[in-house]
């Protein structure tokens, strides 16, 4: 599995797995191939949303955004 943390407090968010990862990486920008953060919005979670993003990811990055303007994740393979 796939943990998701918030990369300001180090907070665990949840899990995710390799599916969900691998749909992050094709639509999210990547700084360098061993990146492993990710800025979000609400812009980017509706993006991904709306190109399919399972719901439980959806739900998982929502959350992490919590009332904030953005959030940056970070993921780690466990």
């Amino acid at each position: 599995m796939i943990k998701i943390y918030d990369n300001e407090n180090g907070k665990f968010l949840g899990q995710i797995d390799e599916e969900e990862l691998q749909f992050l990486i094709d639509e999210l920008e990547e700084e360098s191939l061993e990146d492993q953060d990710y800025y979000l919005n609400r812009d980017t979670i509706e993006m991904l949303a709306k190109k399919g993003g399972d719901m439980q990811l959806i739900k998982l990055l929502t959350g992490a955004l919590g009332n904030r303007d953005g959030v940056e994740i970070r993921w780690s393979r466990s």
